[in-house]
């Protein structure tokens, strides 16, 4: 974790920040313990929007985009290797200061400080608890080649690095949209849109009066916004595990996370049944897909009159659920 590195490197490790001005935190878990970090003057930049919600509750500034210059900045790298590329650019650009950089080794943090070392000179690594934290004081543009953002890939759709899915079409929507029926009714929501290529689908319906869009996460909401372009569609920043529309639908179409982190995590798509059930119409439907290994049948019984297994293949399960059951009060 990086409490126990950014502690022993400030402790007894030789990083020394500034006594004044803001301190940038690139990405952080939300359960991570800054304690060892001026919290008055931390500025917490995320892109997932219940973990910007997680650290406001918990009394910090939190928000999407840097504002200002920092004095120091801590990036916590993410898995995929040109989003944490073009987080240190973006970060190092922004600070006047040391810049510190931790993550683990299974998210590729070795790979990357042999990376930085060719731009600019890194201190020896702090290594604790199967990751590595170090530092440097680059120039603003020293890491200008790693910078990247939304761009558009050869089929035309727009994406960023770290996006779900970044490199082209997920197969298993690709699966899901060839098994959709023509008609799903006025309102429709796509839970968990990503960077917009069911949404795109979906709106070729004349049916549909006014789809939904909700993502969690800020940067691909903002590549959907570049690929559905239907005045019908309404862009929604939100966990889509609490969201509440203000009205009932007609059908919610969805291509479900079932990560937390590295590991699988099936409670995730399941709070996303949860919420389907509880803002569908009386007769609403569910459309989804999912890994096929993933068990979420029995929870969809629970949730809905009827469930049926559509043809999928061999990876993927397609999943149709109709009638939400209502708890009697």
């Amino acid at each position: 974790m990086i409490d126990t590195r950014l502690s022993l490197a400030l402790n007894e490790g030789g990083l020394v920040l500034p006594l004044d001005g803001c301190v940038g935190v690139f990405h952080p878990d939300p359960d991570a313990q800054l304690g060892d970090l001026p919290k008055d003057r931390v500025q917490i930049i995320a892109d997932f929007k219940p973990h910007i919600d997680t650290w406001i509750a918990r009394g910090y500034d939190a928000r999407v985009t840097a504002e200002g210059r920092f004095a120091a900045a801590v990036v916590a790298i993410p898995r995929a290797k040109a989003e944490a590329r073009a987080m240190i650019a973006h970060a190092a650009a922004q600070t006047d200061g040391v810049l510190v950089v931790d993550g683990q080794k299974t998210d590729g943090i070795e790979s990357l400080l042999r990376g930085m070392r060719l731009h600019t000179q890194v201190s020896a690594p702090i290594t604790k608890a199967h990751g590595k934290l170090f530092w440097c004081t680059p120039d603003p543009d020293a890491f200008a080649d790693w910078g990247a953002g939304p761009a558009q890939t050869d089929g035309g759709f727009w994406t960023a690095p770290g996006v779900f899915s970044a490199d082209g079409i997920d197969p298993a929507s690709a699966l899901l949209v060839e098994a959709l029926p023509d008609h799903l009714g006025a309102r429709v929501a796509d839970l968990g849109a990503g960077w917009g290529f069911l949404s795109a689908h979906l709106l070729t319906r004349p049916d549909i009066k006014e789809l939904h869009v909700v993502e969690a996460g800020h940067m691909a909401l903002e590549c959907a916004r570049h690929n559905v372009t239907d005045p019908r569609a309404d862009f929604l920043w939100a966990d889509a595990t609490q969201w509440t529309p203000s009205d009932r639908l007609n059908a919610v179409v969805m291509n479900p996370p079932f990560h937390t982190g590295r590991s699988a995590d099936p409670a995730l798509g399941q709070a996303f049944m949860r919420t389907a059930a509880r803002i569908l119409h009386p007769q609403g439907q569910l459309w989804m897909v999912a890994n096929r290994h993933l068990p979420y049948e029995t929870t969809l019984q629970t949730l809905f009159a009827k469930t049926t297994e559509l043809e999928g293949d061999g990876r993927f399960k397609l999943l149709h659920a109709s009638r939400p059951l209502r708890k009697r009060s």
